[in-house]
């Protein structure tokens, strides 16, 4: 394990030396906050984050808003991992908030995540509920620290969950905050704000619009969404592809049982333009997202001569 651990930092560390801002139409190094719910959220966003750091020498970072301690049903074969009765509700409420911290953190080894914002609010239960989140979390603070965060960093882009009716509460209102946030800022400060999903297919699509009652939540439906395939492949006789990258980032999530069942689900990273935006963004958002599909992956650490 250590051995693997000691190749993987290698491995990430070689990857934006190999490859510089040459390889892509970029002008600039991409900034991006990731606005999410709960510690193993970020896993949806895995293959574009893992080329921005690495390929596009970018900056993402992430801001999770509840401390997961909820996830205490789905830590059964977490107990064994952790030596913890995890799935009781009094030891996981009290274990899972650092161990998920750790989780999320290995996770953001791999794909280059920088900063993490903990933003701690009680992971109570599951709910479709917008309205519990709402009146439960402490609102003005997590506004404030957005605020505050965004005018600090000053992103190019920041990444949400689709906030649709079918969704978790707590994916809804983690994107409302980070939309909230933007809306609060100088037209001139904002940055692009995307709703994020996962399709198996790209056949397959969405039929969300907007969260009702939320109007920030609206999506622009006439500008196609901005994808990702990770079923683009690369390495020796083309047998990689960005979902390997994904699955890393879902092991990590060992607490959570259930999290494992996503490995090689989906297979499109796609990203909605919301109606917050102005449309002078789309240019800029369709450069970025070419540059992504586009950057080369590294397949020669500096560029050593092969044996004869």
């Amino acid at each position: 394990m250590n051995s693997f651990k000691s190749f993987l930092c290698l491995f990430c560390i070689l990857l934006p030396i190999t490859f510089s801002t040459d390889a892509q139409d970029l002008d600039y190094e991409p900034k991006i906050l990731l606005v999410t719910a709960h510690p193993d959220d970020d896993a949806l966003f895995s293959a574009t984050v893992f080329k921005t750091t690495h390929l596009l020498n970018g900056d993402v970072d992430l801001a999770v808003m509840t401390n997961g301690e909820g996830g205490y049903t789905y830590s059964t074969i977490g107990n064994f991992i952790y030596g913890k009765q995890l799935d009781k509700e009094e030891v996981g409420r009290e274990y899972l908030p650092g161990i998920r911290k750790k989780e999320v953190m290995a996770g953001g080894e791999i794909v280059g995540l920088r900063n993490y914002f903990f933003f701690d609010q009680v992971d109570k239960e599951y709910a479709l509920d917008i309205t519990i989140p709402l009146e439960t979390w402490n609102t003005e603070w997590i506004s404030n620290r957005l605020v505050n965060i965004l005018k600090q960093q000053k992103y190019d882009f920041v990444f949400t969950m689709m906030p649709s009716e079918d969704t978790h509460a707590h994916h809804k209102a983690s994107a409302l905050f980070a939309l909230r946030a933007v809306n609060q800022l100088d037209p001139e400060e904002r940055p692009i704000v995307l709703s994020t999903t996962i399709l198996r297919s790209d056949s397959d699509s969405t039929s969300y619009s907007m969260l009702e009652g939320y109007p920030l939540t609206k999506i622009n439906r006439e500008i196609p969404p901005f994808e990702f395939d990770r079923t683009q492949t690369f390495g020796h006789n083309d047998q990689l592809d960005y979902n390997i990258i994904a699955n890393w980032v879902i092991a990590e999530h060992k607490s959570q049982g259930t999290m494992q069942q996503f490995m090689d689900v989906g297979n499109f990273e796609q990203y909605w333009y919301y109606a917050l935006n102005d449309e002078e963004g789309v240019a800029k958002t369709r450069r970025f997202f070419d540059a992504v599909r586009s950057a080369p992956m590294y397949t020669n650490p500096n560029n050593l001569q092969e044996e004869e």
